[in-house]
């Protein structure tokens, strides 16, 4: 089977850093697969989202995206991921509208002095209603709540039509309401798409029971693969 991912032996080490934090992972992501990584804090599971979408460059090893290796340089392999890191929220103060933070990901559909145009914004109205924010189109990014924020970025991945998303703890900081919705609102994505999607989660439940594969990661390596029914509780 054609493999959307692959990573062979990988190493990769922060700069100033003494230790690695990828100490020889091997793993592989197969087209509209969810699969989940978990882990302890510091085991790697962020590293791994980060040299998938070349924004950390390995020390050794190898790294494919849609059978290209994936360099920091791989701007045409980026424009077909969507990555939502954990700690990304818009502050209060922040003063783009939800419509246009969704717009945006259309730069990465249309050719670079291409203006966007009708079918674009239609493209984002359609993703809005999607996630159940057509109502809230117009308003501040910043004003809305911590969920609605995560289904503002789950909107651009539908958006850009991404075939790939690597999503770092989607549900942290949620209540348990908006951890039920986003978890819902990936698999929807998945589906609206037909992408596959690498989830890292410390957090047992709907999103650890939709993926078809999960990964443990600890100190940098793979440490245990398993499905859903038997995926391991795991501690931050």
């Amino acid at each position: 089977m054609d493999r959307i991912v692959s990573l062979v032996d990988v190493r990769a080490t922060y700069e100033g850093e003494r230790h690695a934090t990828l100490a020889g992972v091997t793993l592989d992501v197969v087209p509209s697969e969810q699969l989940a990584i978990t882990g302890p804090n510091g085991a790697g599971k962020t590293t791994i989202l980060e040299v998938i979408n070349g924004l950390l460059p390995v020390t050794s090893g190898t790294v494919q995206a849609f059978g290209e290796p994936v360099t920091a340089a791989s701007h045409a392999l980026r424009a077909r991921i969507a990555y939502v890191p954990q700690n990304l929220f818009f502050p209060p103060d922040t003063p783009f509208l939800v419509r246009d933070v969704v717009l945006a990901a259309r730069f990465a559909k249309v050719h670079r002095w291409k203006l966007l145009d009708a079918s674009d914004r239609h493209q984002v109205d359609r993703a809005l209603a999607e996630v159940g924010l057509s109502g809230l189109a117009g308003r501040p990014v910043g004003r809305l709540s911590g969920g609605q924020q995560r289904k503002v970025l789950l909107a651009r991945s539908l958006a850009q039509e991404a075939e790939l998303l690597l999503l770092d703890e989607p549900t942290a900081n949620l209540d348990l309401e908006a951890k039920g919705e986003v978890a819902g609102l990936v698999s929807l994505v998945r589906r609206e798409l037909g992408a596959a999607a690498v989830v890292v989660s410390h957090e047992s439940g709907a999103l650890l029971d939709a993926s078809d594969r999960a990964v443990t990661v600890d100190t940098g390596r793979v440490v245990g693969e398993s499905t859903p029914a038997r995926i391991p509780s795991v501690t931050r």
